[in-house]
């Protein structure tokens, strides 16, 4: 019997990161950076899902937090745990959880995959390579783990949503976010776990890649 596997070669699946600027000028675009990212497969380029990223300047433009508030309810959240409310800056409790290294603040917003990509890990995989890609100048990466996707019926019961969710937090535990309060998670970019887990990741991958090309070769083969 094949084991499932996703309906394209995941070693095909690429990045494509992007940020708009207005030229604006405004205060609140020197602090609130919005980063889309595009996961596509390398036939067709087609998307596969997207996911969504903040860089926050704590040391330019307005006050952080109020920028976050402005933006999103769920950025208000992480705003109101991490960033003190009269200053705009770290709180002390965080201060003391993170290395100094950059004076900015990454949150991963939003991660989705197509439904038939889901339940192989890849979310995980994708998430932290676009990590890397934007934590230069950053002191913390903070998550508020939850469920982008309601559409599914199943999900409306609360026991489901829970289970889910919960789900959801382990695999974002298992790269390095650490629960700080409430519903946000926190990751400092020099972890040592964030950098171990990229590698192991990486290796899942390539494993998976490796059982599709040769689940695709041995249907080749049976149709011939």
């Amino acid at each position: 019997m094949i084991e499932r596997l996703p309906p394209g070669n995941p070693a095909e699946l690429y990045l494509r990161i992007s940020y708009t600027d207005s030229l604006s000028g405004t205060p609140h675009a020197d602090t609130l950076e919005r980063w889309d990212v595009a996961v596509l497969h390398a036939q067709d380029d087609f998307a596969v899902g997207s996911m969504v990223f903040y860089r926050v300047h704590l040391d330019r433009g307005v006050h952080a937090a109020h920028a976050m508030e402005d933006e999103s309810e769920d950025l208000a959240e992480i705003a109101s745990v991490i960033l003190d409310a009269e200053t705009g800056y770290f709180t002390d409790e965080v201060s003391e959880a993170l290395d100094y290294v950059g004076s900015a603040m990454l949150v991963m917003d939003r991660v989705t995959l197509d439904e038939a990509w889901r339940g192989f890990g890849l979310g995980a995989v994708l998430a932290i390579e676009a990590i890397h890609r934007l934590m230069p100048g950053c002191r913390a990466i903070v998550c508020s783990p939850g469920i982008a996707d309601i559409r599914e019926h199943r999900l409306r019961e609360r026991a489901e949503w829970d289970r889910v969710t919960r789900k959801i937090a382990r695999g974002w535990e298992s790269v390095g976010f650490r629960r700080h309060r409430d519903h946000v998670f926190l990751l400092s970019p020099t972890s040592l776990v964030l950098e171990e887990q990229r590698d192991v990741l990486r290796g899942t991958a390539a494993g998976l890649a490796a059982s599709w090309k040769a689940a695709d070769r041995l249907a080749g083969e049976c149709a011939q």
